[in-house]
């Protein structure tokens, strides 16, 4: 147990490495590798060389897979953590979460954009396949200047330069 304030003291619990891993959704060995790697503090062992975690340490290890999750590096990661270790008001992991949390937002907006454009598209075509009703091995053919979709038609665009 910890003091919060006077004279109020604030339960925590403890887990083993299999536990911890259990409750992150992860394996205790990848527990043992972010250890490795410096980005989850290495725990003393007690009462036989079992590792003792803390709910902080949950916190962590859960922000580690989401920032994982988020397509962040393990390196980006621990550049993250360091600077935690470094900076005691918080400072510069915050303005770096932020840097890469923009960078990410717009990568997935981009992407969000290309998407868009896929449906659009794939729309489009199902819509002029769908409203062609004749043969439809004339596509592209002789119809081609004559066809209300022939803005939007690549075989179109391809005839007329050639």
């Amino acid at each position: 147990m910890k003091p919060m304030h006077k004279g109020e003291v604030v339960e925590t619990n403890t887990y083993r490495i299999g536990e911890l891993a259990r409750k992150a959704n992860v394996t205790a060995r990848t527990v043992r590798y972010y250890e490795s790697l410096g980005l989850l503090k290495t725990q003393d062992r007690k009462d036989g060389s079992q590792r003792y975690y803390t709910d902080e340490d949950l916190v962590y290890l859960n922000r580690i897979i989401q920032l994982k999750n988020y397509g962040l590096s393990l390196d980006e990661i621990a550049e993250i953590i360091r600077l935690g270790n470094e900076d005691s008001t918080g400072q510069k992991r915050r303005l770096e979460l932020l840097k890469q949390y923009r960078r990410l937002l717009s990568k997935e907006l981009q992407h969000l954009k290309a998407v868009k454009e896929l449906i659009t598209d794939l729309a489009w075509h199902v819509e002029q396949l769908e409203s062609v009703d004749h043969d439809f091995q004339q596509c592209p053919g002789n119809a081609c200047p004559k066809c209300e979709f022939k803005s939007r038609c690549e075989f179109y665009k391809q005839a007329t330069k050639e």
